[in-house]
């Protein structure tokens, strides 16, 4: 089944339980990745986050049920709220109008549910090549951050500022896989969406087969598997973004390969000759589809 298939029966079980406590760890169940692929997937298809969708939703059912005459107090419980003052702050900021003024001035806002196509634009090609890699583990230093698509994460930086010369030693001495670059790893995204969007585990590290304990570094296991990888090249970091969100919007859609549950990682080398301008490569784990007999 591919990826546009999955998106849209995942937007058909976020309609049938609007009024639940939806969880992301169920709903990322039904593309079968990790929590974080499945947000990262759906935000540079959506061009809004999940939870963001997801209170839009609500809020758009939220007032047709106003129109309708029904209480305020009851509709903020009915779609999840946990006060009626957090209610009217979200819907009055969401719609311009406070929910009791709906049914007597008949306001209403629209937000339809998505529905994912492929659309093709203007036949653009992507480099990549395809690695496989063994058991190795990442050793580094990490912390929890926010999760963040666009612009430069502030807490990465801070992380990337602790790394004590003895640690980067230890680094430059583990490392003995490709891709042989100090790398940042994305994993472990919070399962809970209604958090906003929540924090992950972000390692600044390298790649080892060695799997001694550190006192210096932390190490992650990562079993044997495929990666795709994609080179890019241009001013920093918006054409990384970018790679990343035509990876996840136009290639992955219509590519032979769909993402597995493994970290994520890219590295960056800087130019020393322009100002604001690197080498990357972002490395997604993946596996091939699976074939269905259609004879059977």
């Amino acid at each position: 089944m591919n990826v546009l298939k999955k998106l849209n029966q995942v937007i058909e079980y976020i309609e049938d339980h609007l009024t639940d406590d939806l969880q992301l760890k169920k709903i990322s169940e039904y593309v079968q990745v990790s929590d974080y692929h499945f947000r990262t997937v759906f935000f540079h298809l959506a061009g809004m986050t999940l939870s963001e969708y997801i209170k839009n939703r609500r809020l758009a059912e939220a007032n047709r049920d106003l129109l309708r005459g029904e209480k305020v107090t009851d509709v903020a419980y009915k779609y999840r709220y946990q006060s009626l003052d957090g209610f009217t702050r979200a819907f009055t900021k969401w719609s311009g109008i406070l929910p009791s003024e709906v049914a007597k001035k008949q306001a209403s806002k629209s937000f339809p549910k998505l529905t994912f196509l492929i659309t093709v634009q203007g036949g653009k090609s992507m480099r990549y090549k395809v690695v496989e890699m063994p058991t190795f583990y990442l050793a580094g230093v990490s912390k929890r951050v926010p999760m963040q698509f666009v612009g430069v994460n502030n807490e990465i930086v801070e992380l990337a500022k602790s790394i004590t010369e003895e640690q980067r030693k230890e680094m430059h001495a583990l490392q003995n896989i490709e891709p042989y670059q100090v790398v940042n790893a994305s994993y472990n995204a919070d399962s809970e969406f209604e958090k906003e969007e929540g924090e992950l585990t972000h390692m600044i590290g390298v790649l080892t087969t060695n799997g001694d304990s550190n006192n210096l570094l932390e190490k992650v296991k990562v079993e044997a598997a495929t990666w795709a990888v994609f080179p890019n090249e241009g001013s920093f970091p918006e054409t990384m973004q970018n790679t990343m969100a035509q990876i996840y919007a136009e290639w992955l859609p219509s590519a032979d390969y769909e993402l597995i549950c493994a970290p994520n990682f890219s590295f960056t080398k800087m130019s020393e000759n322009k100002k604001n301008y690197a080498y990357c490569e972002i490395w997604i784990p993946v596996q091939k589809k699976k074939v269905i007999d259609k004879s059977s």
